[in-house]
């Protein structure tokens, strides 16, 4: 099995491939914390695919519960089937539906699973899987049987710093926060996605969306899935590089601004420092 490596779609830098590397290693899973389209999600779908292990995906919502992953019983299932008089219902085992973990620990090769945006959910949420990822096992007290990985799932789990997680879950975890790429990098990243992209067009457009991250009182910077959107846009509207040459986003709306911007307040605070600027000027 080879390692994780940046590859022509994903760029990772370097301190992510070792943290992948290292993650696997341990046997620990691993914790990725970053702004939010800085590729979280998108690094399981590609650690996968480098070391070819099927992707099992969780993505974790504000109701979610650890017991889902796991299991869940269905009694309202089997008390309508015992209403009707269903044979089935003899067997308890007709009732326990299986969560994604249980999917990975009896799969007969090992997996890559991805727990994503484990903030989301309820504080309780990542205690509740402290024994379950340690031991790799957890017990259905429905059947009195123990579910056991029959290979150990390399386990990413990702997180937008929405809300802290808890000590104990965090000394199980190998922890990489992704920094957001500098100027070199994300040339790189827009050539991996748009290699026919005009040089004077991405050098522009690049220069619009750094300044526009520097813009201060921004409630959301942009981030790497919206410059791509943006300039995918910008190709299909066919703008030229002179429409954002020599200006000042910090003064200027860029053209399509929909694709950076993603609130009103920033829109609109935008328009109050073009507004000084026309004034000024």
């Amino acid at each position: 099995m080879s390692g994780f490596k940046s590859t022509e779609r994903y760029i990772a830098s370097r301190d992510l491939e070792v943290a992948v590397n290292a993650a696997v290693a341990l046997q620990r899973p691993l914790l990725v914390k970053g702004e939010p389209g800085t590729g979280k999600t998108v690094l399981a779908h590609e650690v996968a695919a480098s070391l070819g292990y099927p992707l099992v995906e969780w993505h974790v919502k504000s109701t979610t519960k650890a017991q889902q992953g796991l299991y869940e019983y269905d009694a309202v299932s089997r008390l309508r089937d015992s209403q009707l008089g269903d044979p089935k219902v003899a067997d308890i085992a007709n009732y326990i539906v299986r969560g994604k973990l249980w999917d990975a620990f009896e799969a007969d090769r090992p997996q890559v699973v991805l727990i994503d945006e484990i903030d989301k959910a309820d504080i309780e949420f990542p205690n509740d899987l402290l024994l379950e990822l340690d031991r790799m096992q957890f017990f259905v007290y429905e059947t009195r049987q123990t579910v056991a990985a029959k290979h150990r799932p390399v386990v990413i789990i990702t997180s937008n710093n929405e809300k802290e997680l808890p000590d104990a879950f965090l000394r199980r975890c190998f922890f990489h926060y992704i920094r957001f790429p500098d100027r070199p990098t994300m040339e790189r990243i827009v050539e991996a996605h748009y290699p026919g992209l005009q040089r004077d067009l991405a050098r522009e457009a690049l220069t619009v969306f750094f300044q526009v991250r520097d813009v201060p009182g921004l409630k959301k910077k942009p981030a790497t899935s919206e410059l791509l959107d943006w300039l995918k846009l910008l190709m299909i509207e066919d703008l030229p590089a002179e429409a954002l040459r020599s200006q000042d986003a910090k003064l200027v709306i860029p053209p399509l601004h929909g694709a950076l911007l993603k609130n009103e307040q920033d829109v609109h605070l935008f328009e109050r420092l073009a507004f000084l600027n026309r004034r000024g000027g």
